[in-house]
């Protein structure tokens, strides 16, 4: 570009200096005619006007002469007059035509010399001043119409010999300017060279001066050219290059408003994380962004120019089509440049344009690497459980079935044992369920280590877990060593599992059905396997047993008593009873423990160890406490109408009931609905439901507390508290269970379990009450210890409120209603049921 201005600027002084050269020469030639112009000018112009001036005489003489000749032809209407008097004209040297019209214009004659034309013809090919002089006369009218021309007479005079004479002239005065050039030649020359020489110097000159900015321009333009907005043009300049810059900055900055740069294109495609690949409609790769370069890990170099179909992983290449578009995204794998292979999701759209060069594909893809791990995860959740790493409930059932189907086609049996942990929620809510779980994954790498590796385990539930053992003897009967294997995990089982820095034991139990003898499908093996679990933890739990058809009936009967607990409130099946609380220093009734009855048609009463387990499976237990609070309420106000102090009525409270946020303002509403007094009512809570979240039921129970309620341990030995943990609660009582009470005369190690809880009571301060108080040696051995109250069956069986009133009021009316039996040595005491 630099070069091809150069040649243009020295094409430019050449030229300027050659116009400069004229110039000079011009001068020179003037110089020349100044000496001869003023002779010559007045010569020429002498003779051309005289010449011209003859020559214009004598043709208005000849048309005067030959008009008044022609008047009295044309009168006549003699044509041939006429012709003979114009052809005469023709004779002279000097006239070349002569045309003659009649009065309405109609040419009557018309004629050229032939001599005249040869001449004319040569002279017009040398010298168009050749033309001949044109008059024209009117003829003057004859005697019948004196008003009006008789006709026109035109002749043409040449001017050949006036113009030869002037050539003449001409040519004397060229020879005398000759002379007068070659003098000025040599003086133009000396003059010429340093002109040619000061023009290229000031051509260099504007060539620096132009040539920069010009520079500047193009590389301008350029940017533009590339998409490039965002740098200004300096424009310093007041020419048209000036104009030219300030032309481009106005179009930079219209371009720079309403269009989009490819450089704010590659940015926008840069910034977005997912791959976007543009290619030709034969799938070659035209242009891509960073994200596709860091997914495959070529550089855009590597990539342009290759098949997009080249990247695709082998093993997928066939599936995946890379003609037309596909909006919906479809899953494919890429292969990178370390041969890793990447798992995509890509969708497509065809670029439609009218220009070939711009049509193609543009493809966007996806790493799904994290969503394929994810389904993955997906499905093995979907089959294993997380905690224990085992099959659950569904998988577990599939290899089930699987086994089943192959011991029918080998004849032999299998045996599914079902297994589930007695009392682990009690774990949970002392410990917290982050301990449970770590329990649960203990055991189930115990489970792992006993068993063999052919044996599948699965966990279907919370703390039920499953296993089988196929490839038995059909011909044999495998009921013994089944039942060492059962033992054998029961054995590992009861081992202590440490947790929290603490030791816990637990038992579990064990039900066993054998495939195809107690059922040949994967449903009602479980089923009856489970049936076979749930009649050994009614046995107690920590043993087995093998299913016997009659344990569905057991399994049936608790499934129905389950649906028809739900109605029971609506039904007023439900019935509260009281027991007695006994005051052992005198015999006097203090109050009572509110118990809850079924009472199901048919059925009779039903022990709420049957039905209590069922409603805290469900939302019921939470309805089933309510109404009992509401119920008991109701009786106290009645009884306070024939007994002014009834005593202080005992209430249990559940788990479920005290996680109900709004368990505080229901006491409050059903002690205000019946116009009772707080204080007259004790509510008992477990150990395990103080340990389960100690620090929201030290704020619940102390709330309770204020309010006026009294608070009780109930069962107290049987949890996991110990001193330290009962000290932080508002509790005015403990509650020692039955369980401890009943072979205390027997049992020294029950009897000193009594004695110590009953010191521990003293020690806190807090009221001590023995539960399940059956005989008088139980009765002496308490009071000895100063266990002053008791309740249980040695003071009479639970009762209705009328029946609880009937003794409020004897008491009242006489003395303490047990007096006698609290008075009376042991060994002289009959049993007052």
């Amino acid at each position: 570009m630099t070069r091809s201005l150069k040649s243009k600027y020295l094409l430019l002084a050449l030229g300027l200096g050659a116009g400069l050269a004229l110039l000079l020469g011009g001068f020179a030639y003037y110089e020349h005619r100044i000496d001869s112009a003023d002779i010559a000018r007045l010569t020429y112009a002498t003779v051309e006007q005289k010449l011209e001036g003859d020559l214009e005489a004598r043709g208005k003489s000849v048309v005067n002469v030959t008009g008044a000749l022609l008047a009295s032809a044309l009168a006549a209407h003699n044509s041939a007059a006429v012709a003979s008097i114009a052809g005469r004209l023709l004779e002279e040297n000097d006239i070349e035509r002569v045309e003659v019209t009649d009065a309405r214009g109609v040419v009557l004659f018309s004629a050229s010399s032939p001599q005249s034309e040869p001449t004319r013809n040569d002279a017009a090919l040398r010298n168009a001043a050749l033309d001949p002089l044109v008059i024209t006369n009117s003829i003057p009218p004859g005697i019948a119409a004196p008003a009006q021309p008789a006709g026109t007479l035109k002749i043409w005079v040449s001017r050949a010999q006036m113009q030869a004479t002037l050539a003449r002239l001409a040519a004397q005065l060229e020879l005398q300017q000759t002379s007068q050039l070659k003098r000025m030649r040599g003086m133009l020359m000396r003059v010429t060279l340093p002109v040619v020489v000061l023009v290229l110097i000031g051509a260099w000159f504007f060539k620096r001066r132009f040539s920069r900015p010009i520079s500047a321009l193009i590389r301008s333009a350029d940017r533009i050219g590339e998409g490039d907005y965002t740098s200004p043009f300096d424009v310093a300049r007041r020419d048209e290059l000036g104009e030219l810059q300030h032309a481009l900055e106005r179009m930079r900055q219209k371009l720079s408003e309403t269009t989009i740069t490819k450089n704010y294109l590659d940015t926008v495609l840069n910034s977005l994380s997912d791959a976007v690949i543009v290619t030709s409609p034969d799938g070659i790769i035209k242009s891509c962004n960073e994200a596709t370069q860091g997914l495959l890990g070529y550089s855009e170099a590597d990539l342009v120019g290759k098949s997009l179909d080249s990247f695709i992983d082998e093993a997928h290449r066939g599936a995946f089509d890379l003609g037309g578009a596909a909006p919906e995204a479809r899953e494919t794998v890429l292969r990178t440049a370390s041969g890793q292979t990447i798992p995509v999701s890509m969708a497509s759209s065809s670029i439609a344009s009218l220009d070939p060069q711009f049509e193609g594909n543009i493809y966007v893809a996806r790493n799904i690497t994290e969503r394929k791990r994810a389904e993955r995860r997906i499905r093995y959740l979907a089959r294993y459980d997380t905690l224990t790493k085992m099959p659950n409930r569904m998988q577990f059932q599939h290899l089930l079935q699987q086994a089943i189907s192959r011991s029918r086609r080998s004849q032999h049996s299998l045996a599914l044992l079902y297994l589930d942990l007695d009392r682990f929620k009690d774990v949970n809510d002392t410990f917290g369920h982050s301990a449970g779980d770590r329990t649960l994954e203990i055991l189930s790498e115990r489970l792992t280590r006993v068993l063999s590796k052919e044996t599948v385990i699965g966990r279907l539930a919370g703390d039920e877990f499953a296993m089988f053992v196929d490839e038995l003897p059909a011909d044999l009967d495998n009921r013994p060593s089944l039942g060492a294997l059962a033992r054998t995990l029961l054995d590992e089982i009861s081992r202590a599992f440490y947790v929290n820095e603490q030791e816990v034991y637990l038992t579990a139990s064990v039900g066993i059905a054998i495939c195809p003898y107690d059922a040949d499908n994967t449903i009602d093996l479980i089923r009856n396997a489970d049936a076979a679990m749930y009649h050994s933890k009614q046995n107690g739990g920590n043993t087995w047993a093998f299913y016997v058809p009659h344990m569905n009936a057991a399994a049936v009967e608790r499934l129905m008593l389950k649906s028809k607990l739900r109605r029971a409130l609506e039904r007023d099946e439900l019935v509260v009873l009281y027991q007695s609380k006994v005051d052992l220093r005198d015999g006097r009734v203090v109050g009572a423990e509110a118990l809850l009855r079924w009472r199901l048609p048919g059925h009779g009463d039903i022990s709420p160890t049957q039905f209590i387990p069922l409603a805290e499976e469900s939302s019921l237990i939470l309805d089933i406490g309510e109404w009992v609070l509401d119920r008991v309420c109701s009786d106290y106000k009645s009884w306070q109408n024939t007994v002014r102090e009834p005593g202080r009525i005992a209430m249990n409270l559940s788990l479920r009931q005290l996680k109900q946020s709004s368990f505080l303002a229901r006491c409050r509403n059903a002690f205000r609905k019946h116009g009772v007094s707080p204080t007259s009512f004790e509510l008992e809570v477990t150990e395990t439901t103080l340990m389960t979240d100690p620090t929201r039921t030290i704020g619940l129970l102390n709330e309770l507390y204020a309010l006026g309620l009294h608070l009780a341990i109930d069962d107290f030995g049987t949890g996991y508290s110990s001193l330290s943990a009962l000290q932080q609660f508002p509790i005015g009582t403990l509650k020692i269970d039955q369980s401890f009470v009943r072979d205390l005369a027997v049992d020294s190690n029950d009897a000193a379990l009594v004695r110590t809880i009953i010191d521990m009571g003293k020690s806190l301060e807090l009221e001590v009450i023995a539960e399940g108080v059956e005989t008088s040696e139980q009765l002496e051995f308490l009071r000895k210890h100063g266990c002053f109250y008791a309740q249980g069956r040695l003071f009479g069986d639970p009762m209705e409120a009328e029946r609880l009133l009937a003794i409020l009021a004897s008491q009242a009316a006489g003395g303490p209603y047990h007096a006698a039996l609290c008075a009376t040595p042991a060994r002289h005491v009959k049993f007052h049921h």
